[in-house]
C-alpha cells in the first residue's frame, strides 16, 4: 500500500520536502569522484542496498529519504561541477531523485548497483539543463543565415552545445574548419561575410563549414554518449 503522500506525487512534494530537510550547502562540495563507479568485483546490490531497493519499489518515503541522504551530495556534486551554478546544482538534484521515485519500478539490481542508476540519471537531467542553457544562448548561427548548416544538427547535439566542449571539439579540426567555425559561433558571421574576412570563395567557406560541422556534430556524439 503506497502511502498517501506517495500516491499521486507526480508534482514532487514529498522529494521537496525530503530536499529540505536535507538541504545541500550552498558552497561547493568536495566528493571522491571515484565513488561515481563501483569497483569490478562489487556485488550489484549489497545486502543493505536491497532493503533500500524493496523500500523505494513499495514507495516507502522513509527509503527515499535515506536513498536521497545517501547519493544526493554525489548528484549535487556532479551537477556543480558540470554547470557551474549552485542553484541550477539544486534544481537538478531535485529533479534527479524526482525521477528516481518515478522511475524506480525500471530500476534493474542485476545490471548494476543503485548508486550507478542514480548516476545515469543524473548525467541525463544535467544534460538537460544544459541544453536549455544552450537555447538560450546557444552559439550557433540561426538557420536563416545557415541554411545549408541547419539540418544536421539535431536537437541531441543542440544539447551537447556547451561553450566549452565545443571549443575543446573545434580545437581538434583541420585548421580551415576551425577557422570559419569559429568565426561563425564567436563572431556571428555569415558564410558571405566569412568568405570576405578571409578571402576565400563562398563555396570554399561552404565546404570548410560543411565538413567542420559533420566532425563537430560526431565529436559531440560522441562526448554526449560517454
Amino acid at each position: 500500500m503506497l502511502p498517501s503522500a506517495w500516491a499521486s506525487d507526480d508534482d514532487g512534494t514529498a522529494v521537496r520536502r525530503i530536499a529540505a530537510a536535507n538541504q545541500v550547502p550552498h558552497e561547493e562540495p568536495v566528493m571522491n569522484m571515484s565513488e561515481c563507479t563501483a569497483p569490478a568485483d562489487a556485488p550489484a546490490v549489497s545486502p543493505d542496498d536491497e532493503e533500500l531497493v524493496r523500500g523505494l519499489v513499495a514507495g516507502e518515503e522513509a527509503c527515499l529519504a535515506a536513498v536521497y541522504r545517501r547519493w544526493s551530495a554525489l548528484v549535487h556534486t556532479l551537477a556543480w561541477r558540470s554547470l557551474g551554478d549552485a542553484k541550477e546544482a539544486e534544481d537538478v538534484t531535485q529533479q534527479v531523485f524526482l525521477a528516481v521515485w518515478r522511475g524506480r519500478r525500471g530500476y534493474r539490481p542485476e545490471r548494476g548497483p543503485l548508486a550507478g542508476w542514480i548516476v545515469g540519471i543524473a548525467r541525463h537531467r544535467i544534460a538537460d539543463a544544459m541544453a536549455a542553457r544552450t537555447r538560450r544562448c546557444r552559439p550557433l548561427a540561426t538557420a536563416d543565415r545557415w541554411p545549408a548548416l541547419a539540418d544536421p544538427v539535431d536537437d541531441r547535439l543542440e544539447g551537447a552545445l556547451d561553450r566549452m566542449v565545443v571549443r575543446a571539439e573545434i580545437a581538434k579540426l583541420a585548421s580551415a574548419q576551425q577557422r570559419v567555425l569559429r568565426l561563425a559561433f564567436y563572431e556571428d558571421l555569415s558564410q558571405s561575410q566569412i568568405a570576405e574576412r578571409t578571402g576565400w570563395p563562398l563555396g570554399t567557406v561552404k565546404s570548410h563549414a560543411r565538413r567542420g560541422l559533420y566532425r563537430l556534430k560526431r565529436e559531440l556524439e560522441v562526448a554526449f554518449d560517454a
